[in-house]
């Protein structure tokens, strides 16, 4: 009888783990209707208004009511990150910085901020599949007492250019060739090939490193190297590193293909299952910290967003742990709606130098007014539950909640409307000089060190395999660059485009 109990415990447990299972459980949950149906504006609708033939439609307010909203539920796709898995949970601080950074999620040890977490692949559109190889984005909200701060990250530790006049041509050369609506080797190697300094971040997505396996194997860096003060107002320089606590990861090219056939939304699924499994993801969360005297001493520029920060020279200082316990309840309304803004910052935290942070500080918030409208924080995931709003922003498309109310909506103002902090020890953001990247020596470093015999051989083979559909002339150009990387790989790319010149290759872009 004991074992038979036991079974069935295991099996209930199996069954609240399998996002399969989830309409089953709710059916198991309710003991039967959980109400009369309405109308989007609270009228119930009776039996008959659920059949229009021989009918006026006009009429019928349930048939008008569904029809309308159908054709209206579909809000503009991410240009880019639109496939996503995400969750929430929370952070908690495990070493004092308060020496470095005064932002109040940093206070204490033992302190812990909510958080909600969205990961997803680049370049693929909506229904295209987890386990495509493409770098991926790991942004994650922090909601502080101070307000939201934002880290819009990656899972490589550097990005692929630092001009940010670049960012519409390298999203259009990798989306689908405009005549043809099919991706085309041609016009990522064109950019790529133009650009030689995006080859740095391209050898881990060539590489072994270019298809997690599960967002909980799956490392977060902040690719910004972010200005921070203490409470004294003085400068600190830091960059975030996020290491999955399960173990880095990661998918063969044919085991990909495998499960992508029968299983396009495989991290999605994995991470949720694991959650409602009990468990939870978590990451080790840490910094990497520069003085204002090692900005000015650097070998390397330190704001450069495609070159990594060497850890022998700015070692890793551990700073707190990621959890993620909780499963979005309604995707649409939790993770779709879910809006980062690289701008979210905190009293402590300035932001990034560089041109490439300012840029994005634009373009996610008008991502954002453009998909959800200009009261895209007022959406329920994307206030900052833990801090009073008081903007003087009204009206526009819903939702506005109370829309301020009666308080004043203009400032200044002579009537008790809400007043700025005064911050005597406030920092400001650096200014910098930045020039065109030049990554072949962190490139160099890393196909020699970081990366094993083995590794370098499927690193070719995925290069090729891309590689070989495109013109010839970006084939050699691309040969070019990869001798100047490091002899051996350019020998090897050469060598493999020759060999296969009668092999016709599929982009996996």
């Amino acid at each position: 009888m004991y074992w038979l109990v036991g079974i069935m415990a295991i099996a209930t447990v199996s069954a609240k783990s399998d996002p399969g299972q989830q309409i089953i459980l709710f059916k198991e949950k309710t003991s039967g209707p959980i109400g009369i149906m309405t109308t989007s504006a609270g009228a119930p609708i009776e039996y008959k208004d659920t059949n229009t033939l021989n009918t006026r439609l006009i009429f019928n307010e349930f048939f008008m009511d569904s029809l309308t909203h159908l054709v209206r539920e579909r809000i503009p796709e991410r240009i880019v990150h639109a496939v996503a898995g995400g969750a929430f949970g929370y952070f908690e601080v495990t070493h004092d910085i308060t020496h470095i950074c005064k932002a109040k999620l940093f206070s204490r040890v033992g302190k812990k901020t909510p958080i909600a977490a969205r990961f997803s692949p680049v370049v693929v559109e909506r229904g295209g599949s987890d386990t495509s190889r493409d770098a991926r984005g790991f942004a994650v909200k922090f909601y502080t007492e101070d307000g939201n701060f934002d880290i819009v990250g990656f899972n490589t530790p550097m990005y692929v250019y630092n001009d940010p006049i670049l960012f519409p041509t390298f999203v259009r050369a990798q989306k689908k060739n405009p005549a043809t609506n099919l991706y085309d080797a041609n016009t990522l190697w064109d950019f790529l090939t133009l650009r030689p300094e995006s080859f740095h971040m391209f050898l881990l997505v060539f590489g072994d490193r270019g298809i997690p396996d599960g967002y909980h194997h799956m490392p977060g860096f902040g690719i910004h190297t972010f200005e921070v003060v203490n409470e004294h107002g003085e400068k600190h320089f830091i960059r975030f590193h996020f290491m999955p606590d399960a173990g880095i990861k990661n998918l063969r090219t044919e085991e990909a293909r495998k499960i992508s056939a029968e299983d396009a939304d495989y991290n999605t699924r994995t991470l949720y299952r694991s959650i409602a499994n009990g468990d939870f993801p978590s990451w080790s969360v840490s910094i990497q910290v520069l003085t204002l005297e090692d900005v000015k001493n650097a070998r390397i520029n330190v704001f450069d967003v495609t070159k990594v920060l060497p850890l022998d020279e700015y070692p890793l200082r551990p700073l707190g742990k990621m959890v993620l316990n909780k499963n979005a309840v309604n995707y649409f309304a939790e993770i779709e709606q879910l809006a980062f803004n690289p701008a979210n910052l905190v009293p402590g935290i300035l932001g990034g130098p560089d041109k490439v942070f300012e840029a994005r500080r634009l373009a996610y918030r008008d991502a954002q007014y453009y998909r959800l409208g200009a009261n895209f924080n007022r959406i329920p995931v994307n206030c900052p539950i833990q801090s009073k709003n008081l903007a003087y922003n009204r009206d526009g498309k819903p939702p506005v909640k109370d829309n301020g109310k009666d308080t004043p909506n203009y400032y200044p103002n002579s009537f008790n409307g809400p007043v700025p902090y005064v911050d005597h020890k406030r920092g400001e953001l650096l200014r910098i000089y930045e020039e065109d990247a030049n990554n072949f020596e962190q490139a160099t470093e890393l196909y020699v060190n970081e990366i094993t015999t083995e590794e370098r051989s499927r690193l070719v083979e995925n290069v090729l395999y891309s590689l070989g559909s495109a013109a010839k002339f970006l084939q050699e150009r691309a040969v070019k660059i990869f001798y100047i990387i490091h002899p051996d790989l350019g020998s090897r790319i050469e060598q493999g485009l020759l060999a296969n010149t009668s092999k016709h290759y599929w982009n996996d872009y």
